[in-house]
């Protein structure tokens, strides 16, 4: 059945439940690539999962079960890391797909994709540093690992060891790593994406793309509100002056104590309160 891609209003208004996660990472795509292959991409994943279904029917342990999936997808296909970590097609399922390299949460959909469709109840984890993936165990066990390194199965010291890297160097006490395992809703995950693909616009200096993912995610978390300074610095960029005004003084307004504020006071000092762009 050929995938139907939501557009972003009804994205925000379903659901957490109900959002289709390939659907959904499609929809990130098609804002670049409006004549992406639906189609084609849905083939590939299913092409992976039917190149496995044999064989992982035949395995009784869910862990290898897991192990068959990573083999064929990290090994055999040859999916992995991209030589440029910040480039935007690194979040673009397409071209993952097509050139079997992509960034930690590309190939974690990648990953979740085919092992949901062998019926493997795997998910995301939005985990600091990078994302990661998990295979629900059952009984409140998960089996976590790092797509971004093959698959690799992560044990408790080395979870500990990787979150410690991105919270000042300190292992997180045990109620904290709990919470920084809990699965991410796929809402969270095209968020993710969106902030990646922002970061990587805003390197490159594409301003209008910058303001484009800033929007999005404002669409589907309004509350966000550094995505509402950073379409405000955006449209700065762009020269739309009453709409660079309006996102910022409402991000001051909300984050009156941010770290920024000051800079961000003192670029408003410097914007004129006329609407339309600088000349």
């Amino acid at each position: 059945m050929m995938l139907s891609l939501p557009d972003w209003r009804t994205l925000a208004d379903t659901d957490d439940e109900q959002w289709p996660l390939l659907a959904a990472v499609l929809r990130v795509a098609a804002d670049e690539d409006p004549q992406l292959d639906v189609a084609a991409c849905q083939a590939q994943l299913q092409g992976h999962a039917e190149a496995l279904a044999t064989e992982v029917a035949s395995i009784t342990s869910l862990p290898l079960k897991m192990a068959a999936i990573n083999r064929h997808l990290f090994q055999e296909q040859g999916y992995g890391p991209a030589e440029d970590y910040y480039a935007a097609d690194n979040n673009h399922l397409q071209r993952v797909l097509a050139q079997r390299r992509g960034n930690p949460i590309a190939l974690a959909i990648v990953q979740i994709e085919v092992a949901n469709r062998l019926g493997l109840p795997v998910h995301g984890i939005s985990f600091p540093g990078h994302f990661l993936t998990a295979l629900d165990l059952g009984d409140d066990a998960i089996l976590a690992m790092d797509p971004y390194h093959g698959g690799h199965p992560l044990g408790l010291e080395q979870i500990e060891a990787l979150a410690a890297q991105h919270l000042g160097g300190q292992v997180p006490e045990a109620e904290l790593l709990v919470r920084l395992l809990m699965p991410t809703p796929v809402r969270g995950i095209v968020l993710r994406l969106l902030r990646n693909l922002q970061r990587s616009w805003g390197m490159a200096g594409h301003w209008d793309k910058v303001a484009r993912c800033a929007d999005r995610q404002l669409l589907l978390a309004p509350e966000n509100t550094e995505a509402r300074r950073d379409r405000g610095l955006a449209y700065l960029q762009l020269g739309h002056t009453a709409a660079a005004r309006r996102d910022l003084e409402r991000y001051l307004r909300q984050e009156p104590e941010a770290s920024d504020s000051h800079k961000i006071n003192e670029l408003l000092r410097n914007v004129p309160i006329s609407s339309g762009r600088l000349h």
